[in-house]
């Protein structure tokens, strides 16, 4: 789940809340709520006794309870699932030929990678993530050029170098990556 739908559910939930409250306190400290609201008054139950058994006798009341709150707690386990879920690969496994495999830090191939990033020609600062399995690594690039550097040279220069450097030293079979590109703020030149 995207952190911008995980902000947007989080929040269209604490407004729901925040209403429902707001409006709870507003009728109990005396404001007249309008003829259509659910309750009255201070005194006034939101369910009443008639409103509370009215389905209670019907065949189909209790198992549609029972699957709207048993949909209710699988989408709440999914989005805490999706929200504790790391994002960061903690190890890459590397095959070493003879039938085992050795486990690498993901923090230290990050951290190499990076810094052969950081060398290349026109590049200001690399900052790398890995994502995906330990099998399968994925690198997440992100780039701060130089003024005046090339984003297709620095690109290319990424992709040929750093890139496959660390996909060999690690015996992957492929290291896909997702390269975000941005330019140093800088004064624009005078010309005199």
């Amino acid at each position: 789940m995207s952190r911008i739908v995980n902000r947007v559910l989080i929040g269209l939930v604490g407004l729901a809340l925040l209403v429902a409250g707001g409006s709870v306190l507003a009728v109990g400290l005396g404001v007249h709520p309008p003829s259509w609201w659910l309750y009255d008054g201070p005194h006034d139950v939101l369910l009443s006794t008639a409103r509370r058994t009215r389905w209670r006798d019907a065949g189909w009341w209790w198992p549609t309870v029972l699957g709207a709150l048993a949909v209710l707690v699988l989408l709440a386990l999914w989005w805490l699932t999706t929200v504790l879920r790391r994002r960061r690969l903690t190890e890459v496994l590397v095959d070493t030929g003879d039938g085992e495999g050795a486990l690498l830090r993901g923090r230290a191939l990050e951290g190499v990678l990076a810094q052969e990033a950081a060398q290349l020609d026109g590049v200001e600062h690399a900052h790398v993530q890995l994502t995906g399995r330990r099998t399968a690594p994925e690198a997440r690039v992100r780039l701060l050029l130089q003024p005046h550097a090339d984003p297709g040279t620095a690109l290319n220069s990424l992709a040929a170098q750093a890139l496959t450097h660390a996909r060999d030293s690690a015996r992957l079979a492929a290291l896909p990556a997702e390269v975000w590109l941005n330019g140093v703020k800088h004064r624009p030149e005078r010309v005199s």
